[in-house]
């Protein structure tokens, strides 16, 4: 991957190339940002950069560095088989991978995963390319303890031992903690690139450690699509959370318990920034789009997230996001949110 295949990011890739020129490399970074908007992709770039034996310098262009693709560290990075490149990332037991396992038991899937999609997949897309769509993914303490032994290893070129750990978010505590030690204390030549989409449901202590990298948005909306369905489901379920009768509850918690277990956290997260959104717009009066297509609804909705009860609405969300994650039963944990949203919103 060079840094010309990545749509956009300019200024992030050229202040990585002056930094990476200096010698000002650090052990442990963190890339921020969307897989679909080319977080990973940045974090394969920023790899070839590091290693390529004839960085190519240009004057006047958008880019004033990238690799070469052209010397052995490149072409080797290009495939994802250079012998000093390891990579960690969410999984989950299969039909054909159970019992004790890691992420290196499904290196050939991931691998063709990234080079068929360009590093651009989603996790979501990974699940189903696993299919494990209705597992919850995970990175596992097998996976940490892997990252300790593969780097405490002398590298076979040489050069850098790198790690990309792919959705850190998705470390457990145990994975977390035993990842701090290498944090902290990490062998000579190594990096550690971790690739988050959300940092917030990481370890503060992790977060502590790295240097972080932000992708920026470039107008995209990675989700678009899921999220246009995601807001008509919102609209139908809020409109219920008012009436409360019980047969068409329950029908909407079927329908929203129908999707499989990642779908539901995204639109969880999704209701979620929405009900922000209003708060915002009310104690703020900044713009809020509800989507309903009846501006009646649009309009009156807002208002009923307030300073009296938006603690109340995120704690009832976080809970049910939080009650999937642990792959809890869905229609309890959405039918138990809907009672304590309908509550919530009377207490504006």
């Amino acid at each position: 991957m060079q840094f010309k295949d990545i749509a956009g990011q300019r200024d992030v890739i050229n202040r990585l190339t002056e930094i990476i020129d200096s010698g000002r490399v650090s052990h442990a970074q963190m890339v921020l940002g969307s897989t679909a908007e080319g977080a990973l992709q940045l974090a394969l770039a920023y790899l070839q950069y590091l290693g390529c034996t004839n960085r190519q310098h240009y004057e006047g262009g958008e880019l004033r560095a990238d690799s070469c693709g052209e010397c052995p560290h490149c072409k080797k990075m290009a495939q994802l088989m250079h012998p000093d490149l390891h990579f960690v990332f969410p999984t989950a037991a299969t039909s054909s991978v159970s019992g004790s396992f890691w992420s290196g038991d499904f290196m050939k899937e991931f691998r063709e995963f990234l080079l068929e999609r360009n590093a651009r997949g989603t996790v979501e897309e990974w699940y189903s390319y696993l299919g494990i769509e209705n597992k919850q993914g995970m990175i596992r303490e097998s996976d940490a303890a892997h990252i300790v032994s593969d780097l405490g290893l002398k590298s076979y070129e040489g050069g850098w031992k790198m790690m990309v750990i792919w959705m850190a978010e998705k470390m457990n505590t145990a994975a977390a903690n035993e990842l701090l030690k290498t944090l902290e204390e990490p062998s000579p030549g190594t990096i550690l690139m971790l690739v988050c989409e959300s940092d917030e449901r990481m370890l503060s202590t992790i977060r502590s450690r790295v240097q972080t990298i932000k992708v920026k948005s470039e107008g995209l909306k990675a989700n678009g699509e899921a999220d246009a369905a995601f807001a008509g489901l919102l609209v139908e379920w809020l409109r219920l959370l008012f009436k409360l009768k019980m047969k068409e509850l329950a029908a909407q918690v079927d329908k929203m318990a129908a999707l499989n277990r990642e779908q539901q956290k995204q639109f969880l997260t999704y209701a979620l920034g929405v009900m922000r959104d209003c708060f915002l717009h009310g104690a703020a009066g900044l713009p809020v789009e509800i989507g309903s297509g009846d501006q009646k609804f649009d309009t009156m909705f807002p208002t009923m997230v307030t300073m009296n009860n938006i603690e109340l609405i995120e704690k009832a969300l976080d809970e049910a996001i939080m009650a999937v994650e642990r792959n809890a039963n869905a229609k309890i944990a959405l039918m138990q949110l809907s009672f304590n949203m309908s509550k919530a919103l009377k207490k504006r």
